[in-house]
Formats: structure tokens, C-alpha cells, sequence
């Protein structure tokens, strides 16, 4: 089993940034795949961004350039750097981790990007 903990979310300016972070711990040798997702009221969950274990990442058209998806390997930690943050990029976000044989969840943080 995986557990994943989030971190970082909260009420942001609109222009602003926000860093989420992702500790995972348990049996997270055979993650090899890591992500985020957001859930924004009354729409379903949506891929953000995505990073494989070689390092080939993966953004939604709608945060390319704005956010970065990064991890520490040596924590068992990543991180979804947020910025030129918008109102509809308001959300739940959730870590997701893939393994071998199942995907892993956090329980969600909240970003709110409200002026």
C-alpha cells in the first residue's frame, strides 16, 4: 500500500502562486508514474500534470506553461509549482501515484484562486 499526503493548497490572488506537495509513504518502490489532478465543483476530475519515472512530463493545455510538475526522488516527495494562477484554476487538487498494480490517491487540498 501507498499512502500519499498533500500539502500547499489555499486562497490566492488571481497572478499569484501556490506550490503543492505530494509525500508519499508505504511500499513506493514500485510507483512509477506520479500526477496531479483537480476536481473544480460540478465537473469531473481532470488530468493537470503528469511525471514518469524516466522524467518525461505531461501538462493539461490549459496550465502548460504556467505550471510545473517536479519531484525528490530521495523524499519520495513531488511538488506542482503554480503560477499566473487564474480562477478557474480553482479546485480540489489530488496527488495521484501509479504502481504495478494499482493508483494511488490523496485525500485532496484545496485551491482557491479568488480576488
Amino acid at each position: 500500500q501507498v499512502q500519499l499526503v498533500e500539502s500547499g493548497g489555499g486562497l490566492v490572488q488571481p497572478g499569484g502562486s501556490l506550490r503543492l506537495s505530494c509525500a508519499a509513504s508505504g511500499s513506493t518502490s514500485g510507483i512509477f508514474g506520479m500526477g496531479w489532478y483537480r476536481q473544480a465543483s460540478g465537473k469531473q476530475r481532470e488530468l493537470v500534470a503528469k511525471i514518469i519515472s524516466i522524467g518525461v512530463t505531461n501538462y493539461a493545455d490549459s496550465v502548460r506553461g504556467r505550471f510545473t510538475i517536479s519531484r525528490d526522488s530521495a523524499k519520495n516527495t513531488w511538488y506542482l509549482q503554480m503560477n499566473s494562477l487564474k480562477p478557474e484554476d480553482t479546485a480540489v487538487y489530488y496527488c495521484n501515484a501509479v504502481g504495478q498494480k494499482s493508483d494511488y490517491w490523496g485525500q485532496g487540498t484545496q485551491v482557491t484562486v479568488s480576488s
